[in-house]
């Protein structure tokens, strides 16, 4: 974040119920860029499903303390792989101000000729095609977050390499449209682009809603919300995107959301999915569900690196699109071992080196 102390705060408003749309009307507030982790909506009274979420339990220690975290998939010194059945839902946003109406929707053709909906499925978060070496380790020609995994615990997968963490090919879900009351969202002007803004409380209560109509949705699933050129908002902008969690207390169903903004900004095409699925890999709010505690505060591996240049963001080319993918940070950031992470790196991408434990937040 650009001002840590300040964006901080600001995060920690993120994480309980939030104020209404507060941008002002000449659309003047400073764009922040920054990501939010909603505290889970979950109720002890409903039976935990027979499919939960497939997670291993791991710990390190540091300062004399150890720090328990739950991780999605196996250990990685099993060598076993897993595959994460996802789900893409596309949210279109429809904005209407006397006769005009206008809306955002992730069905937009791009300039390559693909759908937004259809360039995100094709993007290394979901597909292979790209060996992911870094600093001279060669991690494997694999999705994105699988080899973020892979070389957060290095030590254990380069002996086990059959380990893996995958999603499954997306299922499409159709087009969902939500009206945008004006005490809610409106249309603005944020980093230069033309956008869609909404409450973030707001959009997530029509999600937490949506959620229970897609009965092919369960915990041992990831369903992933997709908007398309529009930020979340509490207190101004710019939110790319959250994750959390909703149902029974003993087993959540983890979901997520990420905006897809088709302009060199925050946000760029698939970076905030990168981030999002990255931490759903890393605190997935399952066994804990207040999310894993670490030194800095929780387990949030994005949000340390999306200050740095280009929103800490690195170009990857795949079917001839360059897309752009978060850089994500490993264990030792937080205090685990340098040892147990490719390279002893404390990030995906080494960036910057030497960063420092809880250096920039967590």
């Amino acid at each position: 974040m650009k001002k840590r102390s300040a964006a901080l705060a600001f995060l920690a408003t993120l994480l309980v119920a939030g104020t209404a749309f507060t941008q002002d009307a000449t659309d003047t507030l400073p764009a922040h860029p920054r990501y939010a982790r909603l505290t889970p909506h979950l109720r002890s009274d409903i039976a935990p499903p027979a499919t939960p979420l497939t997670t291993w339990n791991g710990s390190f220690t540091y300062g004399g303390q150890t720090y328990k975290y739950n991780m999605v998939g196996k250990a990685p010194g099993t060598g076993a792989s897993t595959t994460v059945p996802a789900f893409l839902i596309p949210i279109a946003l429809q904005y209407k101000s006397g006769t005009t109406t206008r809306t955002f929707s992730p069905a937009h053709k791009l300039s390559n000729g693909q759908t937004v909906i259809a360039n995100t499925v094709a993007s290394p978060i979901f597909q292979t095609g790209i060996d992911f070496n870094q600093g001279g380790t060669d991690l494997g020609n694999t999705q994105y977050i699988d080899a973020f995994q892979r070389g957060n615990f290095w030590s254990k997968v380069s002996k086990a390499p059959g380990y893996h963490l995958l999603l499954g090919a997306p299922k499409v879900l159709p087009i969902q449209t939500f009206v945008v009351p004006a005490v809610d969202g409106s249309i603005g002007t944020e980093f230069g682009v033309k956008v869609g803004l909404a409450d973030i409380n707001w959009f997530d209560a029509q999600l937490q809603t949506l959620i229970t109509k897609f009965t092919s949705i369960h915990p041992n699933t990831l369903p992933i919300f997709i908007t398309y050129d529009v930020y979340l908002t509490q207190g101004g902008c710019c939110i790319g995107g959250y994750h959390s969690s909703t149902g029974s207390i003993t087993a959540p169903q983890a979901y997520a959301h990420f905006t897809y903004i088709d302009h060199p900004v925050f946000s760029q095409n698939v970076s905030a999915l990168s981030h999002e699925v990255g931490e759903w890999a890393d605190d997935p709010l399952v066994v804990n569900t207040g999310g894993n505690p670490v030194v800095c505060g929780i387990l949030e591996v994005g949000d340390p690196e999306e200050g740095f240049t280009n929103y800490g963001g690195f170009p990857y080319t795949l079917g001839g699109f360059t897309y752009t993918l978060q850089d994500l940070v490993w264990l030792p950031y937080f205090g685990a071992a340098a040892g147990t992470s490719a390279n002893s790196w404390e990030t995906f991408q080494g960036n910057p080196f030497g960063l420092g434990i809880c250096n920039n937040g967590g």
